[in-house]
């Protein structure tokens, strides 16, 4: 049993599935723990959800927390001003993907994978986010621009205990994050490679949490 995490695929689902089949060669027996951004700015958004969904009836282990591309389209839905802003940070990508004009039309199955997203996950040696966790208060839902949206944030040491966190949000270059994971491992580990900048960055990772192993694929999506 193996256990992998990846961020960030941000509509790039053949690169995505490449990596899920031909990297991992995932088993039902493993754990994907996905830390957000699945949708917006790359061409495919509606199938990485697809292939997720599809993944999940399989019977594989995928943990899906939310980043802060689904809290903006799950805000949009809502409020007509919102949606302006969510369409012009990579919505209007989304909604063509999905071959519809109006957030909508998309189909229910996706609005209830998108509400049953988690914010964080707590394992025994990992913390898993989105973005960043604010240490400073005792709930941490409570502060869901820091779960989302952080670029930078404090870490308390004897809280985060022996365990390390995995975030992606913040894209970086693939040398620069294998070079977190030289020895001594840094406790804070952000694996956004910027697959969908493919002209700057472009690159999908995943991390094997138990072997701290970084699989690397460029972006294979136009």
């Amino acid at each position: 049993m193996s256990r992998y995490a990846i961020s960030d695929i941000h509509g790039c689902a053949k690169t995505f599935k490449y990596m899920v089949e031909e990297v991992l060669h995932l088993r039902n027996r493993d754990s994907l723990f996905l830390l957000g951004d699945y949708i917006d700015r790359g061409p495919d958004s509606k199938g990485v959800l697809d292939y997720i969904l599809k993944l999940i009836r399989n019977g594989y282990k995928v943990y899906a927390l939310s980043g802060n591309h689904e809290y903006m389209m799950l805000r949009a839905r809502e409020n007509l001003a919102y949606n302006t802003f969510w369409l012009t940070n990579g919505g209007k990508e989304t909604l063509e993907s999905f071959r519809v004009e109006t957030i909508e039309s998309i189909k229910s199955v996706y609005w209830d994978l998108l509400e049953q997203l988690e914010l964080y996950m707590v394992l025994d040696d990992y913390l898993l986010v989105h973005a960043g966790f604010n240490f400073a208060i005792s709930n941490p839902e409570r502060d869901k621009h820091t779960l989302l949206w952080a670029r930078e944030f404090e870490v308390d040491k004897q809280k985060l205990g022996n365990r390390r966190i995995i975030h992606g949000h913040t894209p970086l270059p693939l040398e620069q994050i294998k070079y977190s994971l030289r020895k001594p491992v840094s406790n804070v580990l952000n694996i956004d490679a910027g697959c969908v900048f493919k002209s700057q960055l472009g690159y999908l990772v995943a991390l094997n949490l138990d072997t701290l192993e970084l699989h690397s694929v460029p972006s294979m999506d136009s």
